[in-house]
């Protein structure tokens, strides 16, 4: 996904989330396309330091760890963005889940729509 059309992509799937779990909560899209742009810097920067840190425990989990790491993202997310609430750490599991999952179908629409 590419430029403006992958951001509000990322947008709709933060509000289909918040949308599917009742411990997820966005006010609007606004602030979900805000939760995208917070989210993205987030994993550009401080997801990267953390899976270096704790690369034995991903190789002793056989990457399962990774979902740890992705969870403790959102919850920072939460913690830095306004208008965005996620009520606990399976709620964060819960969602990142469900966003990975929403921007890999996203992902394979766009790219199959350039073909």
């Amino acid at each position: 996904m590419n430029g403006i059309i992958g951001f509000l992509l990322s947008g709709l799937a933060v509000l289909v989330g918040a949308y599917l779990l009742p411990g997820v909560h966005v006010e609007h899209y606004g602030y979900a396309l805000l939760v995208a742009v917070v989210l993205a810097v987030v994993n550009a920067f401080v997801k990267p330091i953390l899976v270096v840190f704790t690369i034995p425990v991903t190789v002793f989990t056989l990457g399962l760890f990774l979902l740890v790491i992705n969870a403790l993202m959102i919850q920072l997310v939460d913690f830095l963005t306004p208008g965005f609430r996620v009520d606990g750490f399976w709620w964060a599991l819960a969602f990142s889940l469900i966003l990975s999952l929403l921007n890999s179908i996203f992902g394979d629409l766009s790219k199959e729509k350039e073909r």
